[in-house]
């Protein structure tokens, strides 16, 4: 049965976890997650200030989250930056240090306003800030959401949004709360503000190829960043098990939910907008052999995923995180009259070839300035369903992959398998780290 949480209540994750399920899949049935009791006073409506400063918030200093700062900054005449948290302070200055190159219009953030250790979003969420952006490592993205909706903030949030199912169901929740608060909230799928994505998904839609039959969606590369224990407790010996993970961050499901989760999410994505639904059931396989030691955690370094959505049609998912290969971050779809290269913005059919002429954006910039003049508008966006949905497409993959087993969307998005630990602090033991072996994993109920 679910919980009704109350608005200004951030419910734990375990919390959350205990209470949350959904009967039957689909945005529509999710919206009776948690309705709102009938005798509920109004929300107050949040600041939407015409020309007014919004003051920004950042929770989570690592790349992404200095450069979606910047994008923020940018979007905009008259918005700041007043406020940063990170888990380590060595993160935060270094992404202070580059963002206050913008000067100090647009950044002031005095030492009483940066905030360091797990707590740090809750700290930042009460410093006057208006919009909040939350680029941590995906595990925390359930719960800094659900704070920042119960705190009153306009949001915008790294995908994915949610690494496990109880996640997902949790972002869907609080993306309700703020919609019914007036909130506007934007997720990191940037392919949805690219002009050339619009301009031929549009003609998807709108016939050009026919009925879409199948699709391949491709994050084909040589892989990302590790950060060695080795290298990690030469510089700080007595480096806890936590603070390791915390820092290779990428390879650790609880943090990352694997590469399938963390970068194909862009490809899944996009075919499900070609779709325009959510799969119904899928199977993969998948596994690791060449990134094997620990420092890779327990991560996979290849998928490959077969989903089915409701008419029938197919969608062929492959990643893969090993160098000297065959790379492609692509997406292509095949209809009943021709076919479409989405990634290149071009449709073939029979002799003729439709190619995108028009103007090119960048989609990382949009889809900030996008966000900030909803707000400005008084008609926020609100991504968040869609951002949990696409997270949970993500996986549902991993869970075929690591289990070898055909898997319902239903079943999955039930699941009661959580990957968070059970404390957040430098001496808490994080999750073990444990390869999935297909066949043998259990991936749907604890």
């Amino acid at each position: 049965m679910s919980k009704i949480w109350t608005p200004g209540a951030v419910p734990s994750r375990r919390d959350f976890l205990r209470t949350s399920s959904v009967a039957v899949a689909g945005a529509t049935a999710l919206g009776a997650l948690s309705a709102r009791a009938a005798d509920e006073k109004p929300l107050p409506k949040p600041h939407v200030g015409g020309g007014d400063l919004i003051r920004i918030g950042l929770i989570g200093c690592g790349g992404r989250g200095t450069g979606a700062a910047n994008q923020a900054l940018q979007a905009d005449p008259n918005v700041k930056l007043v406020a940063v948290g990170d888990a380590f302070q060595d993160r935060l200055d270094s992404a202070l240090k580059s963002i206050e190159k913008l000067g100090a219009s647009k950044v002031d953030v005095p030492q009483e306003r940066r905030f360091v250790g797990f707590d740090a979003y809750k700290q930042v969420l009460t410093s006057g800030v208006d919009l909040v952006i939350l680029a941590t490592p995906p595990g925390f993205r359930p719960i800094h959401f659900s704070a920042a909706v119960a705190a009153g903030k306009h949001v915008f949030m790294e995908k994915p949004v949610a690494v496990d199912a109880p996640g997902v169901r949790m972002v869907i929740d609080s993306a309700r709360q703020a919609k019914e608060k007036g909130l506007a909230v934007g997720v990191g799928l940037q392919r949805r503000h690219q002009l050339t994505y619009l301009e031929t998904i549009k003609r998807i839609h709108d016939g050009a190829i026919g009925d879409v039959v199948s699709q391949r969606v491709y994050w084909n590369g040589a892989g990302v960043w590790v950060k060695k224990r080795a290298d990690l407790v030469k510089a700080k010996p007595d480096l806890t098990e936590m603070e390791y993970q915390m820092r290779n961050w990428y390879y650790f499901n609880w943090l990352c939910g694997d590469h399938i989760c963390e970068q194909h999410i862009h490809n899944l994505d996009v075919g499900c907008w070609v779709k325009n639904g959510w799969p119904i059931k899928a199977e993969g396989m998948g596994g690791r052999q060449v990134r094997t030691g620990e420092d890779y955690g327990e991560i996979y370094d290849h998928h490959a995923v077969e989903y089915e959505f409701e008419d029938g049609s197919r969608m062929f998912s492959y990643c893969r995180h090993i160098p000297k290969c065959w790379d492609s971050v692509t997406e292509h779809a095949q209809g009943t009259k021709g076919v479409a290269d989405v990634s290149a913005a071009s449709i073939k059919t029979g002799e003729d070839q439709w190619r995108y002429r028009g103007e090119k954006n960048n989609p990382y910039q949009t889809e900030h300035d996008d966000l900030i003049a909803s707000i400005r508008s008084g008609a926020p966006i609100n991504e968040g369903e869609r951002g949990a949905l696409s997270s949970m497409v993500a996986v549902l993959g991993r869970m075929c992959t690591y289990s070898g087993q055909m898997i319902k969307w239903e079943d999955a998005l039930n699941s009661n398998i959580s990957l968070a630990p059970s404390e957040y602090s430098w001496s808490a033991e994080p999750p073990k780290a444990a390869v999935a072996v297909p066949g043998v994993t259990q991936v749907l109920k604890a």
